[in-house]
Parts: structure tokens; C-alpha cells; sequence
């Protein structure tokens, strides 16, 4: 909770708006609003990751991102039960290509996560049939001892990378 509140404060600084909120696409497809921490701009176009201009990321943004707090949130989401800790990271409303082909592989069966294989693996949403191939070979192999070495590799950050470059 410190650490939440510390975050809250620093973010409130400097945009005005510390938590962003934004429609995913979640289990069987039903949209959602998820939680992050703002780790941006206030006006920064809403896209995907790997589109984003890394200019309007904040230098406190980029510690949120490298450290992982600025998903913390998300734990509300989870808490309410649209998403789990472990699961395919939920895509945005304007990503048809990556909703065809998580439908092809079925990955709304399941409800998204704060981290994942993909996530580990470094797979983005720039290359959407192979994030959901990534997605379904997760769900697929699924046990309880890789949903939490997922979780261990998520906050070690053994493997994570954003825009394809470790923060």
C-alpha cells in the first residue's frame, strides 16, 4: 500500500491524473476498462504499446514501466474479476487483427492477465498472429507451477521487454 500511495502521489505530480483508464477486449470477448498507473502523457493517442512515441513517456513513466508499478491497478481488475494475474495480456478495441487471430486460436475463452508467456517472451502486439499463437500455447500448458514462474519471471524481470528494449 506505500508503495501505491507513493506512486498515486508522484503521478498526481506530474500529469494531474495519476490512474489511466482504458476499454480492453476480455473474456469472451466483453469489453472492460482496465487500470494502470498513467506512465504518459495526458493527450497521448491511445495505442497500442508499440506504436506509442517513446517522447511522451514520462521519466518517471519509464521507472513505472521498467519496475512493472505501473500495473499495480490492474490488481482492482483482478479483484473484480476481469482479469487474472496470469493470462493473455487483453488487446485493445481497435486491434481486429489481433482479435481474428486470437479467435482463430481461442484465447477469449479465458479471462486476460496483468503478465504472461508473451509477456515473458517479449512478444508484442506488433506481430498479432504470433502473440496469439503465444497466447494459446500458454493456456494450452497451463499449471499451477508456470502461472506463478510467470509471476517470479514477471517481477524479476527475467526476459520482459517493452517496444523490444528492456526499460
Amino acid at each position: 500500500m506505500p508503495i501505491i500511495l507513493l506512486t498515486v502521489a508522484l503521478t498526481f505530480c506530474r500529469t494531474g491524473s495519476p490512474i489511466f483508464r482504458q476499454e480492453r477486449l476480455g473474456r469472451n470477448q466483453v469489453p472492460f476498462i482496465l487500470f494502470k498507473f498513467r506512465t504518459m502523457d495526458r493527450n497521448t493517442k491511445s495505442v497500442a504499446t508499440h506504436l506509442v512515441d517513446l517522447n511522451t513517456i514520462s521519466p518517471l513513466g519509464r521507472f513505472l514501466r521498467w519496475t512493472k508499478l505501473d500495473e499495480l491497478p490492474q490488481l482492482w481488475n483482478v479483484l473484480r474479476g476481469d482479469m487474472s494475474l496470469v493470462g493473455p495480456r487483453p488487446g485493445l478495441m481497435n486491434q481486429p487483427e489481433l482479435t481474428k487471430a486470437r479467435l482463430k486460436h481461442d484465447v477469449f475463452d479465458v479471462r486476460p492477465g496483468i503478465t504472461g508467456l508473451a509477456q515473458i517472451k517479449g512478444v508484442d502486439m506488433s506481430t498479432p498472429s504470433l502473440l496469439a499463437e503465444t497466447d494459446a500455447q500458454m493456456i494450452a500448458e497451463m499449471s499451477v507451477y508456470k502461472y506463478f514462474k510467470y509471476i517470479f519471471l514477471t517481477v524479476v524481470g527475467k526476459g520482459v521487454v517493452d517496444n523490444g528494449k528492456p526499460w
